[in-house]
């Protein structure tokens, strides 16, 4: 078991071993990983670690005390409402992550409903099964009932509105709906969604946690986005990740409101207590201030000149990608249209494939319906998929000869 060592070592020491405790990470600059970090390139890089080592000792809980933290979250909050349409008096706040901003807004719907004298019984919500499974998490916490409801069944995989508003009743607090969601990389259909809540006066969130600083630009390079945030009446709530392709250092996301009334109903404010009274916005007391001041800086870096680049960049590669793998006899699961995108092979078992491709040095993922190869590009992977779409002939190869059932196992796990 370790022990703390008696005596310090000097960096240099450290150092060493903090980078023969890396060896064997996923090599994601080199562009061989499309999972869990988002390459937008050295220069981002640089400006993200710069960012939060000049404010990774304050703390976003005080802003009396650090000012330009609150200033900059304001700041950051503005111009992600200025890209999802907010209307005058949207609001919201910066969090760690999207798990984080799902569960600030669903605590904000379930307080407001209660509010409204709705909730009698359990509180429940309405998603698609394509959600994410951040909204079990916050459930669970929360005793909330899930009711998952099956994606349409015409190949689109997309969420049912008439079979969601079928599974809402009175104690419904929220209804869900991805742009795009995580297992397919699909959009779905928000303003069908958002006349069904409406009719129900039930809340809407739009999960744009992947989505939120991606599909606003590649709407303005010409893709076709179809309405998906606050310009759609009846999205009440969204989340949307800095620090997915907003290109933030982790961990950054906001959660992003209507209007201030119905802000009003997340921040936690408390005074029954020995100690001060504490009022803090989101689930988390001390608040890093590199995340929001690293936020704040790529987002004024990259400017919509920079996005745009980059995210036509991704788009691109991701045309690329469906273009191989037709070629090698996958199927494209549904119509992606920014950075995901997700083919199964009719003959081929995608976790076969995904321990052959994890052997030639890819970091990749899986998803579970239908079995299918799972891609979240960044801007870097425009310089080498031509690599993974070779190493991918090869896996297909293996598995058909059987040569893949030789060798251990590779566990397909997104975790």
């Amino acid at each position: 078991m370790m022990q703390m060592p008696e005596k310090g070592q000097d960096w240099p020491a450290i150092r060493k071993r903090l980078s023969e405790r890396g060896a064997e990470d996923a090599k994601w600059r080199d562009g061989k990983t499309a999972v869990y970090v988002f390459n937008a390139g050295e220069d981002v890089e640089h400006v993200q670690q710069a960012a939060y080592t000049a404010f990774m000792s304050e703390n976003g809980l005080g802003p009396l005390a650090f000012p330009s933290l609150a200033q900059m979250e304001k700041e950051v909050i503005a111009m992600a409402l200025g890209l999802l349409h907010g209307p005058d008096g949207a609001t919201g706040a910066m969090t760690s992550g999207g798990t984080d901003s799902i569960t600030m807004a669903m605590k904000t719907a379930r307080d407001f409903a209660r509010s409204k004298g709705r909730v009698k019984e359990t509180a429940n919500i309405v998603l698609p099964q394509s959600a994410h499974l951040a909204f079990d998490k916050a459930a669970h916490l929360m005793d909330i009932e899930v009711r998952r409801v099956p994606l349409k069944d015409d190949g689109s995989f997309e969420a049912d509105p008439a079979a969601m508003g079928k599974a809402l009743d009175a104690d419904t607090v929220m209804m869900v709906g991805s742009a795009p969601n995580f297992p397919h990389g699909i959009i779905d259909p928000i303003e069908a969604l958002a006349e069904v809540a409406r009719k129900e006066d039930i809340w809407l969130h739009v999960d744009a946690c992947v989505g939120g600083y991606f599909a606003p630009f590649a709407r303005m390079n010409g893709e076709p986005v179809p309405p998906f945030d606050f310009d759609v009446p009846g999205v009440q709530s969204m989340s949307a990740d800095l620090h997915k392709y907003g290109y933030a250092a982790k961990g950054a996301s906001t959660v992003l409101f209507r209007s201030e009334e119905l802000y009003s109903f997340m921040p936690f404010d408390f005074a029954g207590w020995s100690g001060a009274p504490m009022k803090t916005p989101t689930l988390a007391g001390t608040r890093p201030g590199g995340a929001i001041s690293s936020a704040w800086a790529v987002m004024n870096y990259l400017g919509v000149e920079g996005y745009r680049g980059l995210q036509g960049r991704v788009c691109e590669t991701r045309r690329r990608v469906e273009e191989g793998v037709k070629a090698l006899g996958f199927e494209i699961v549904g119509t992606p249209m920014l950075g995901l995108v997700a083919f199964r092979h009719p003959e081929l078992h995608a976790f076969a494939l995904y321990g052959e491709i994890y052997r030639r040095g890819w970091f990749t993922s899986v998803t579970k319906e239908p079995p299918s190869l799972h891609l979240m590009l960044s801007p870097k992977h425009a310089d080498v998929i031509e690599d993974y779409l070779s190493d991918l002939e090869a896996a297909c190869a293996a598995v058909r000869s059987g040569e893949a059932g030789k060798k251990k196992a590779v566990e397909a796990r997104y975790s």
